[in-house]
């Protein structure tokens, strides 16, 4: 039996095929070729179309196909992971009626602190685990707020992932992870919040049908299948948003797990066993792929919306005529440190560990004459690495105290810069494993469809490629360059 993983990120789209009898890859591929853009119409927006989300996951299932690697008629089931906290509004004929306000759209930023403070802090910490801040929920409030002839049109109200799935399928479910992470869940209740409902005025049946992260979310539609290539049996079985998915892919699943990425973002992901929040609001808390009334999981998430974007804005503006393989090796040949160049990467909406303030991405200390572009590389990638380990400190008030992080080698974990600034800023190992939120969406579909018995079974087999440790030998003149960066960011938060 075959397993598709489909990976709606916000620069493309991958899908992976998986042998579910020996969780090994088949091939994996990606559309489009050059990253989708994100559209701002105004300052602080973020937006991208839901049905070119879906162009590109019909093409990448197709070139995967066409690789005539496995026959397409063995995929038995398909499992979708998506980016996190995007709106996606559909009418009553299923057709999208706005773009998705994505994940780094800050317009909401007001509309959640206010809802914060009328709903009540208590509620919304120990109910929802979250200020509803910038999330889902608000960003439809904006809707009905500034946009009232879109809102009524509104017959369903989704997240990235339940929208694939829909169509996929033709059917429309939800899950009590995607909820939460749209701020949505109201956790002792065990259900879509009342109190939330009631605060903007939403009404409740526009929530598809609520059901398990593993489980059948519809059987996929017969059009779809031919046009595809696949058989008309194939089950979508599993949907998660990103974060949560690559926690699952890398094999975090138990209290004490601690999973990183650093895709267009960077988040270091921790589960634990209670219902607990940050009591600032700077990191998350959400239901995690295995969360139940019975079995408490809650993925607590600390984000830097500005990392990858960071580094793939260096690219096109500083050094286009490289990869990014070229581009790491260019900031080995400068020193820890940049030679006193420093980089703030928060360049891409509201930051959460500011409580949603927009700092902006900037170059600081600049000096025209000791700089080369080896430096300004270099600045870049610390200066990414320095806004996690930043982070990571946070992650102590919601009880997370990361003895070793789990990654994908992929992405900016490929950067040694990048990887070693990260381990050594933090002191904390990195074990990097041969997997990505593809693969892992691959797997869950396995678990959804029945094929494996449990989600420990299920990533057993998942492989470590290395492991990244502190080294003496580099860590002073790490230490002292990320002492610089945190004044740095101290001094700008003071002059907010």
């Amino acid at each position: 039996m075959l397993l598709c993983g489909v990976d709606v990120g916000t620069s493309s789209i991958k899908v992976s095929v998986v042998d579910a009898s020996n969780q090994q890859l088949i091939y994996s591929t990606s559309f489009p070729e050059i990253e989708n853009e994100i559209s701002s119409p105004e300052p602080g927006f973020a937006e991208q179309d839901p049905e070119h989300w879906w162009y590109c996951v019909q093409q990448a299932i197709l070139r995967a196909n066409a690789s005539k690697k496995y026959d397409s008629k063995d995929i038995s089931a398909i499992g979708i992971s998506y980016q996190m906290h995007g709106l996606v509004v559909l009418d009553a004929q299923h057709k999208v009626v706005r773009p998705s306000i994505i994940w780094c759209d800050s317009r909401a930023v007001q509309i959640g602190n206010q809802a914060f403070e009328s709903i009540g802090k208590s509620y919304c910490q120990t109910n929802l685990l979250n200020s509803p801040g910038n999330f889902t929920a608000s960003k439809l409030a904006w809707v009905k707020a500034n946009q009232p002839d879109i809102y009524n049109k509104i017959h369903q109200v989704m997240l990235p992932g339940d929208f694939i799935a829909g169509r996929l399928t033709k059917q429309f479910t939800t899950t009590p992870s995607a909820l939460s992470e749209g701020i949505f869940w109201d956790f002792p209740a065990n259900e879509i919040s009342e109190t939330l409902l009631s605060y903007f005025g939403f009404e409740k049946h526009l929530f598809p049908k609520v059901q398990d992260v593993f489980s059948n979310h519809g059987l996929i539609d017969v059009e779809v299948a031919s046009h595809l290539g696949l058989n008309a049996q194939v089950q979508v079985t599993y949907k998660a948003g990103d974060q949560p998915n690559n926690a699952f892919s890398l094999g975090v699943l138990h209290p004490g797990d601690i999973a990183t990425t650093a895709g267009t973002s960077g988040v270091v992901y921790g589960v634990s066993d209670e219902l607990k929040c940050d009591v600032a609001n700077r990191v998350n808390s959400f239901a995690h792929v295995n969360y139940s009334q019975y079995a408490k999981r809650v993925g607590v998430l600390m984000c830097i919306n500005g990392t990858g974007i960071l580094n793939r804005w260096v690219k096109q503006t500083i050094c286009p005529e490289m990869s990014y393989v070229q581009m790491n090796e260019e900031a080995t040949k400068t020193t820890i440190g940049s030679k006193g160049l420093l980089c703030i990467p928060f360049g891409n909406g509201a930051e959460r560990i500011f409580h949603n303030s927009i700092m902006g991405a900037s170059f600081e200390e600049l000096d025209l004459n000791r700089h080369s572009r080896a430096d300004m590389i270099r600045a870049a990638q610390e200066g990414i690495a320095f806004s996690m380990a930043y982070g990571i400190e946070m992650l102590a008030d919601a009880g997370i105290k990361p003895k070793k992080l789990k990654a994908g080698f992929a992405n900016m974990y490929l950067s040694d810069v990048f990887s070693q600034t990260i381990v050594n800023a933090s002191n904390v190992s990195v074990d990097l494993m041969d997997s990505d939120g593809a693969f892992g969406a691959a797997l869950g579909a396995g678990l959804g469809i029945g094929f494996y018995k449990n989600a420990d079974e299920t990533v057993a087999n998942i492989k470590q490629i290395k492991s990244i440790h502190p080294l003496a030998e580099n860590r002073e003149a790490t230490t002292d360059a990320y002492l610089a960066w945190k004044e740095l960011v101290s001094k700008k938060l003071i002059k907010r």
